[in-house]
């Protein structure tokens, strides 16, 4: 499993995260998300500071993503395939790497 350096851009800023070549495009897009989340709590005008925006993203996302869990939980018996519990779990390993990757670019 080779590991590349992936550029992503969140707030018009440029992070490099390092990443499997295989989970690249899930890379882009998580980080899209994340930008188009922080941006639309960037314009209410109700927080300011991109590590509060980033706090305020990353509630916004793990609420949706335990809304999604208890949806799969409650899903009828003959749902043919729920998602697997460790999407759920890489998901969230991805939201804390961003995270931390974020805060430790604030912090040079």
């Amino acid at each position: 499993m080779s590991t590349n350096t992936v550029t992503v851009s969140i707030l018009d800023k440029e992070y490099q995260v390092a990443c499997p070549a295989e989970q690249q495009a899930e890379l882009i897009v998580s980080a899209s998300y994340l930008d188009k989340q922080m941006r639309a709590i960037r314009e209410t005008g109700k927080v300011i500071g991109l590590e509060r925006i980033a706090v305020m993203a990353a509630l916004n996302i793990s609420h949706e993503l335990l809304q999604a869990s208890e949806q799969i939980d409650t899903a009828p018996a003959a749902d043919p395939e729920p998602l697997p519990e460790d999407g759920v779990q890489h998901l969230n390993r991805k939201i804390d790497e961003a995270l931390y990757q974020l805060r430790q670019l604030e912090i040079s």
